[in-house]
Parts: structure tokens; C-alpha cells; sequence
């Protein structure tokens, strides 16, 4: 698997990198939060709740707002586990399905205990920030497939009749792997999902989201992203669920004016491919990213996940000041956010720097240590 040399990245491309990594993952936690105070409403009830125009800006959830889910600390955790694979290969160990599977063993932790345990020495920053330490309602399928120390494979998935979406939101980091092969990026989406989502269209989709976040991130379009994505998904057995909602999507944009009839339609049953054709839909034709973000989530299928599926997208397409700068004041865990978004940056454009053979960073192997 490929990785980025820190020479070859000068110093406006590391600023747009970064701001691109900032506005995917801030992105994320804001149509994370945007839609969570909704999840399990349908439309009738959004608007009920809402107005007639259903939700359009941040309300409380988890007793404040700005609040974030599961979706946005798994994706979290994705980050510390891409960084931590990084450093743990100056040992030769080279498997980034291990790294983030021990990555999400760390965030099922923060769901059983109260707080951080400093026993755990090789844990790492992330995991000792306490706001984390908080259960907002992960679903069955996470807690079970991160409920023991098994890593669920392609040959031995985790839960193989599940096809929900979560798998693809925590995937949303692997695209942001700038220096990989297109096609590594899927395999390793494909790879995490089989952790907790072992139906095969789970995992594709993961793996379609995954290669457009990419796509975008090396500066590509959304409709070219979208074709890159399907000419990939093209190699892989049992990819026409996912090939046909990303078409879907597509035709849906010359289908008149954008609104939640055709939402409703793309989402389907509310698994992974119906919210990837959703998140698409919505990032190609929001006038903005808040009018975008407010289309994804007023819908009654999963609210949560389509606006963090749509916010990373608009995030990778836009970068960090694209973003409602309202909404970002007020999201939980936003200074976090940006710490873990720099350190990645920073990993992708200067890890032989921070920990390589000519010299290594205490402080830096303090954060992501190379134990567990």
C-alpha cells in the first residue's frame, strides 16, 4: 500500500491539503449534527417538529446543540487509526485494517466506560478526551462488531446480513489518503467494513464514498469523482446496487427542481447505497453547503448519516470555509476536530520527519504511540 513522501508537497499544497482534511471532517460533524436531533423522524414528523420547512439549522440534541453521534466519533477514530498505522510501520508492521480495527476497539471502549483509563498507556490522546465518553445511540451493528477483540474480515464478516450506512460514514478519512492508489483506498474501506457490516453492498458503498472523498481531495470534480468511483466499482463482484444509486443520483440532478420527493426516492430503505445516492444528490445540487446539508437530512430515512455523508463530500469538494461558520461555532467538539485534522495533515506531509530513520518526534509518539 502506497504512502505520501513528505518532499514532494510544497507549501500552498500543504495548505490546501489541510484545509480540505479541516472541511472534510468538520463536514462531517456538522451534517452529523444538523441531522441528529431528526434520525427516526419521518418527514411528516420533521415538520411537525420543524416547520414546513422542515429543519434547517441546528437544534438541540443530547441536551445542547451542536451535538454529534457515533458517526463523527468513529470517524474520529478512523483518523487515529490512519495516523497510528503510519507510525507503526517504522516497525515493519504494515496492515491498516489491524491499526483501525484496534482504533475502533478504543472507541467501543469510551461507550462502556465513564472516562478515560490512564492504566492504558499506549491509548493515545484521542482517547482520553473525555467528551467522547459519551453514548449517543451507536447502532446494534457497531456494538456487536466491536464487542469483542475478533476483527471481522472479507472471508469472516461481522454481522453479514447488515447493510446500513455506518460503515461508509467512518470511511469518509480513507479518502483523504491522498498519496494511495485509488483502488487501495476501496480495498481498505471494503476491508473495516467487513468489521462491523458484512453485507457486501455495505462495504462497496464504503468503498464508493471512500474513492470520492479521495477524488475530490486530489482536486477532481463531484460528477468526474462519481465516474472514477464507478469505473472502480466496475472490477468488483456484487457492485450493481451501488453502481446503479450512484447513477440514480446522477439522473435525479436533471430532474428538475431539487426537493425532498426525490430525496425520499434516492434513500430508498435507508441503507448504505440509498444514503451514498443521497449525499451525491444532495452535493451536487445544493445552491450551498448549508442549502445542501438542510436537503440530505430532511428526509425520513437516516437523517444523521445522510448529512455526514453530504458534508464530507462538500467538505473535500470546498474546504474548511465553505462551511456555516454559525453552525461550526457551535458544534461539539470542533477544537478536537481540528487537532486531530492538523495531525493528520501534518502525518500525510511530513511523517518521515515526525518519526522516520533520520530522527523521531517524542512528543509526536506520545499522541500515537506504536504500542496497541
Amino acid at each position: 500500500m502506497g504512502t505520501t513522501s513528505g518532499a514532494v508537497w510544497g507549501r500552498a499544497e500543504q495548505q490546501d491539503f489541510r484545509s480540505r482534511v479541516r472541511g472534510t471532517l468538520l463536514g462531517v460533524a456538522v451534517g452529523d449534527a444538523l441531522g441528529s436531533p431528526v434520525d427516526g423522524l419521518d418527514l411528516g414528523g420533521i415538520r411537525e417538529a420543524h416547520g414546513g420547512e422542515g429543519i434547517v439549522d441546528l437544534a438541540p440534541a443530547y441536551g445542547r446543540r451542536g451535538a454529534v453521534t457515533h458517526f463523527t466519533q468513529l470517524t474520529l477514530f478512523s483518523v487515529d487509526g490512519l495516523i497510528r498505522a503510519q507510525v507503526r510501520r517504522d516497525t515493519g508492521a504494515w496492515h491498516p485494517p489491524t491499526d483501525l480495527h484496534r482504533a475502533y476497539l478504543r472507541w467501543a471502549a469510551t461507550q462502556r466506560d465513564w472516562g478515560p483509563d490512564e492504566r492504558r498507556k499506549d491509548d493515545g490522546w484521542l482517547a482520553r478526551e473525555e467528551w467522547l465518553y459519551a453514548r449517543r445511540a451507536p447502532a446494534r451493528a457497531l456494538l456487536v462488531g466491536f464487542g469483542d477483540d475478533t476483527m471481522g474480515t472479507l472471508d469472516a464478516p461481522k454481522n453479514p446480513a447488515e447493510a446500513g450506512p455506518e460503515a461508509a460514514v467512518r470511511s469518509v478519512p480513507f479518502g483523504l489518503l491522498v498519496g494511495w492508489e485509488p483502488q487501495l483506498v476501496v480495498q481498505l474501506a471494503v476491508e473495516c467494513a467487513a468489521q462491523t457490516h458484512g453485507h457486501p453492498t455495505a462495504g462497496l458503498a464504503a468503498g464508493a464514498y471512500a474513492v470520492i472523498v479521495h477524488a475530490l481531495a486530489l482536486g477532481d470534480g463531484l460528477d468526474g469523482a462519481v465516474q472514477k468511483a464507478l469505473a472502480l466499482l466496475a472490477a468488483r463482484p456484487g457492485h450493481q446496487p451501488v453502481s446503479d444509486a450512484l447513477r440514480h443520483a446522477l439522473g435525479a440532478v436533471r430532474q428538475g427542481m431539487p426537493g425532498p420527493a426525490l430525496v425520499e426516492e434516492l434513500v430508498g430503505e435507508g441503507t448504505a447505497e440509498g444514503v451514498l445516492a443521497v449525499s451525491v444528490y444532495c452535493a451536487l445540487v445544493g445552491e450551498d453547503v448549508r442549502h445542501g446539508l438542510c436537503l440530505a437530512v430532511n428526509q425520513s430515512g437516516p437523517s444523521g448519516a445522510a448529512g455526514a455523508l453530504t458534508g464530507g463530500l462538500l467538505g473535500a469538494l470546498y474546504g474548511e470555509t465553505a462551511l456555516p461558520p454559525a453552525w461550526l461555532a457551535e458544534l461539539e467538539g470542533r477544537p478536537t476536530l481540528l487537532v486531530l485534522a492538523d495531525d493528520f495533515a501534518m502525518e500525510m506531509t511530513q511523517g518521515p520527519a515526525l518519526h522516520g530513520p533520520t530522527g523521531s518526534s517524542p512528543g509526536w509518539l506520545a499522541r500515537y504511540p506504536r504500542g496497541a
